[in-house]
């Protein structure tokens, strides 16, 4: 920064020798040759400030339960707006437990959020990640097509050899979540197909090729085509949801800041009104 020099005092100007005067002027000269120096140093420190505090920057890669498509996706490029620099590659979702599979087999990945505990603790225990995160929950509905064809009223109805039954695998989420809520109500389903993940389930029943599957009540809120019937027992079994950044991310300032921003007041609210549960 330049400063100003104090302002001398007026005085009677007297005669100068030609000596007097070239001091003078060398003077000057070195005193302005000096300004550009102080001002070059201050900007050197304000860059260096500046990157400091720069945005983030860099691709992002996330893997994500198929039952976080619809907020995540928000999420995601909610994100990207608040941070023009970072890149969320296209989000992978799948099973929670397809992609702690993938994870722990090398698939590169910056941020993992689970649908349940058991699949993230599988990564955890692996050492790729440690302080996973809770940043919602999930409850189970029935979820039949628009019109309800089947007639299904309540899980009893599932035992029902005659309905097209489609169920999440037991290693899916979803599909323990199914299994503890059916056990509980004493039915034992009569089982068409099972499925690797929520969305397949959705998938089937709006396309009726199913007349029923237990899904969760936030991507069936969300889902065209499709009704749903709130079982009993349903809120007795809830999904916890973990997220976590990876500790081999090859952008962890970005995925620090993600996770961040899912646990923010602004993701928090993206997540209730699609229907996830708080944490």
């Amino acid at each position: 920064m330049t400063h100003s020099r104090p302002r001398a005092t007026a005085r009677p100007v007297r005669p100068v020798t030609a000596l007097a005067a070239l001091v003078v002027a060398m003077s000057t000269l070195a005193g302005c040759a000096s300004t550009p120096a102080a001002v070059d140093a201050s900007a050197s420190g304000d860059a260096a400030s500046t990157a400091t505090a720069s945005t983030l920057s860099g691709t992002l890669t996330i893997s994500a339960a198929a039952s976080l498509k619809a907020a995540f996706d928000r999420l995601a490029a909610d994100f990207e707006a608040q941070n023009p620099g970072v890149d969320v590659l296209p989000i992978s979702y799948d099973g929670s437990s397809t992609l702690a599979t993938q994870i722990i087999e090398g698939a590169a990945v910056d941020v993992f959020a689970s649908a349940d505990q058991k699949n993230m603790a599988k990564v955890t225990d692996a050492s790729l990640a440690t302080d996973p995160e809770p940043f919602a929950t999930n409850v189970l509905t029935l979820v039949v097509p628009s019109g309800n064809p089947g007639g299904v009223t309540g899980l009893a109805d599932l035992a029902n050899p005659d309905l097209d039954v489609v169920l999440c695998a037991a290693e899916v989420p979803c599909g323990a979540a199914s299994a503890t809520l059916l056990s509980n109500a004493g039915v034992q389903a009569s089982v068409d197909s099972y499925e690797q993940s929520v969305t397949a389930v959705l998938t089937k029943v709006a396309g009726g090729a199913a007349q029923c599957g237990p899904g969760y009540r936030s991507p069936a809120h969300s889902t065209t085509h499709l009704a749903t019937r709130a079982p009993g027992g349903a809120d007795a079994v809830v999904n916890t949801y973990p997220i976590v950044a990876l500790t081999g991310s090859k952008n962890p300032d970005a995925a620090a800041a993600f996770v961040a921003y899912v646990l923010s007041d602004d993701g928090q609210s993206v997540l209730r009104a699609l229907g996830f549960g708080a944490h």
